[in-house]
């Protein structure tokens, strides 16, 4: 007899009790859900577009960072001048060791350290300013052996007053400061006149 109720019960297939709703979306519900992933979309794109190229920008500057250091360092540790050559066209650094016993602005790429050489990003535009130092315009005999793309590096931790302006696509700027006493780098944002 109990089996018999339980059938009674039992609605006919493919129908729903009575007073029961199936839990589904209707068309209007999801349209509305795609406007806003489309809004959103259209607000947060542009956004990552800037941050891409600030990534860029200051990846940029960690590689130059990278290099000036290592400049710095395999100056002072062997006792002679080295001078990291940037190449602007093709997006390149070296590090460049003086020549022994050779003229003062002879100089011969590193190759035996790791982080001698390497490649820029091209979307970033690289330039190379000489700065004149205060000391400098006090003590005109204080010039150092320069070069347009070459940054020299003494073996005392000194180096050229240069500032190495970067510009990525969008016209954001950083200048990266190298202090001619310590041969540090500071980096500041804009362009720096």
């Amino acid at each position: 007899m109990r089996a018999s109720l339980q059938q009674h019960n039992r609605p006919p297939a493919g129908s729903h009790p009575a007073g029961r709703r199936v839990a589904a979306f209707t068309l209007m519900e999801l349209m509305v859900v795609i406007a806003l992933i489309a809004i959103m979309t259209a607000v947060i794109v542009p956004e990552m577009k800037g941050t891409f190229e600030d990534a860029l920008l200051r990846s940029t500057a960690r590689d130059l960072v990278s290099a000036v250091e290592l400049a710095n360092s395999r100056a002072v540790s062997g006792n002679q001048s080295h001078r990291l050559r940037i190449d602007s066209r093709s997006h390149q650094f070296t590090i460049e060791k003086q020549v022994p016993n050779g003229s003062p602005d002879e100089f011969i790429p590193l190759e035996d350290v790791i982080g001698c050489q390497g490649k820029l990003d091209e979307r970033i535009v690289i330039e190379s300013r000489e700065r004149q130092t205060s000391d400098e315009r006090e003590r005109p005999d204080a010039n150092l052996s320069s070069s347009p793309d070459g940054i020299l590096f003494q073996s005392d931790g000194t180096a050229e007053a240069r500032d190495l302006v970067l510009e990525d696509r969008t016209g954001h700027f950083l200048t990266l400061r190298i202090n001619p006493i310590t041969s540090r780098v500071r980096i500041l944002a804009g362009k720096q006149e």
